[in-house]
């Protein structure tokens, strides 16, 4: 097939983007070993919730005989399997389990904290009079303290997090070599691969302090994934690498490795024949899964300890027009399966689904207890991070897919990939290093790799023109693809 094919090929995978490849209706089968996912969250684990809520409950009752004005403790298990293979070979077997029980203790105003992962009392007790310590000889802070009892969660939803896959170390090398022997079959020039991977890993915890939450849950995390390597006849030829892969909470969700494996291998084969463009100004389209930063970014400028801090280019932004007035963020913590699901925050405070961004105006931030009294706000439930994030636009049909924002592109370029961390968000100011396509009155025209794309946040955010339907969730975040008015390319 010629490139050309293999360029149709990425088009035609990511348009669908949710997952054309789970279109196929494939997905990863439990072996006759696996179990069904228990209601129990102790299933898999070496310690039962009751067992954590003793621990925790020990922690808290030496803090206030020692004298805290308040404290409070996390218990934390998890355990997982991970195994790689590579040109056919197995590579590793890794099995992980780790524990800890965290402690924070509040004198007055003063905060210390500790860990240990010795669950013995004599120890706990130990980790205690150490966060205690730490306490006492810290500097007083006047926003230091728990969360405000109004604000904690006591209704705790289950979400259905939990799955856990309970395949063995035989079965997880089989799957990771089925996966990237589909990669190697695609075509005869997917030459090499930098391997393929199986994981398997679930955790949970129990959380209390002093100003009466108590909570917890388990969850779990399973992915399959691949990197193929492409090449083109010659000595000395050039070679393209890409990599997909499939990540859910639940086995069955996951796509099946044959279809992981060879979406991988078109992705690298139609990055084939790259070459540099000359320095240029030119809209920009952000495939689906890369434009999850750009959300990402908005997250990171509009967060607590960025504001509090005075350092990022979106300070006093509330309530003012950031995006245009065609798009929308919401936050839905609720998700059954979510990614970034929690009935709750770190600190035990309510979550809550809300418009983060309406028409264009930014509608909250994202606060803990403590960031929001440095900036004389409420919590907005966001100790720990952003929990699942929708960006939207309101003009948005459900054609736009692909084909559809490659012909709204018009001429300019197709990113696929960003390098660095060239984002400063004191000034807004941004500079990758990408790679991807370009584009020619809608048509995919060659690849072009070596390019750095820089600009302005501010101004990237008010040139959003499009937003794709082609909407693909990465981690926590869930976007289609972006299309940007107008950035610097700099090529050769």
């Amino acid at each position: 097939m010629q490139r050309k094919g293999w360029v149709a090929s990425i088009i035609a995978a990511t348009a669908s983007c949710a997952f054309a490849l789970c279109c196929e209706n494939h997905s990863v089968k439990k072996t006759a070993s696996d179990k069904a996912p228990s209601s129990q969250p102790h299933d898999g684990f070496s310690y039962s919730r009751d067992h954590f809520e003793d621990l925790v409950d020990i922690a808290l009752k030496h803090a206030k005989k020692l004298g805290a004005t308040n404290a409070g403790a996390e218990a934390s298990e998890g355990c997982g399997l991970s195994v790689s293979v590579r040109k056919g070979e197995l590579e590793n077997v890794e099995r992980n389990r780790d524990k800890s029980l965290g402690v924070t203790v509040y004198v007055d105003h003063r905060r210390g904290n500790a860990s240990t992962s010795d669950f013995s009392k004599a120890a706990i007790e130990r980790t205690v009079q150490a966060a205690y310590d730490i306490a006492r000889f810290t500097a007083e802070d006047p926003t230091a303290g728990l969360p405000d009892e109004a604000d904690i969660e006591t209704h705790h939803r289950d979400l259905d997090l939990f799955h856990p896959w309970s395949i063995n170390s035989e079965e997880a090398a089989r799957l990771a070599l089925q996966c990237e022997a589909a990669a190697l079959k695609t075509s005869r020039r997917i030459t090499n691969s930098d391997g393929a991977a199986v994981s398997a890993q679930q955790s949970h915890f129990f959380s209390a302090h002093t100003h009466g939450f108590r909570g917890g849950y388990a969850s779990s995390r399973h992915s399959v994934s691949v990197a193929p390597i492409a090449k083109l006849p010659g000595r000395n030829a050039e070679m393209q690498r890409d990599a997909w892969y499939t990540s859910m909470r639940s086995a069955d969700e996951l796509a099946s490795p044959e279809a992981v494996g060879r979406y991988a291998a078109e992705r690298a084969l139609s990055r084939l024949g790259a070459r540099k463009i000359a320095t240029t100004e030119c809209p920009v389209l952000f495939e689906s899964p890369v434009a999850a930063g750009l959300l990402g970014g908005f997250v990171q400028a509009v967060s607590g300890g960025a504001l509090y801090r005075k350092s990022s280019f979106l300070l006093d932004c509330l309530g003012k027009k950031v995006f245009p007035k065609h798009l929308d963020i919401e936050e839905d913590p609720f998700l059954l399966r979510g990614k970034g699901s929690s009935p709750f925050d770190d600190e035990g405070v309510r979550s809550v689904r809300r418009k983060v961004v309406k028409g264009g105006c930014v509608e909250g931030y994202f606060l803990s207890s403590y960031s929001a009294r440095k900036l004389g706000m409420k919590t907005t439930g966001n100790a720990g991070g952003s929990h699942n994030l929708t960006l939207t636009s309101r003009l948005t049909q459900p054609g736009d897919d692909l084909d559809a924002m490659l012909k709204k592109l018009g001429t300019g370029l197709f990113v696929i990939e960003l390098m660095g961390q060239g984002v400063n968000y004191v000034t807004g100011d941004y500079s990758r290093g990408a790679s991807g396509f370009w584009v020619e009155n809608g048509q995919i025209a060659y690849p072009v790799h070596e390019i750095t794309i820089a600009g302005n946040l501010k101004d990237m955010f008010m040139g959003i023109e499009a937003i794709g339907s082609d909407a693909y969730n990465m981690g926590a975040k869930t976007t289609g693809s972006i299309l940007v008015n107008r950035m610097k390319v700099a090529g050769s």
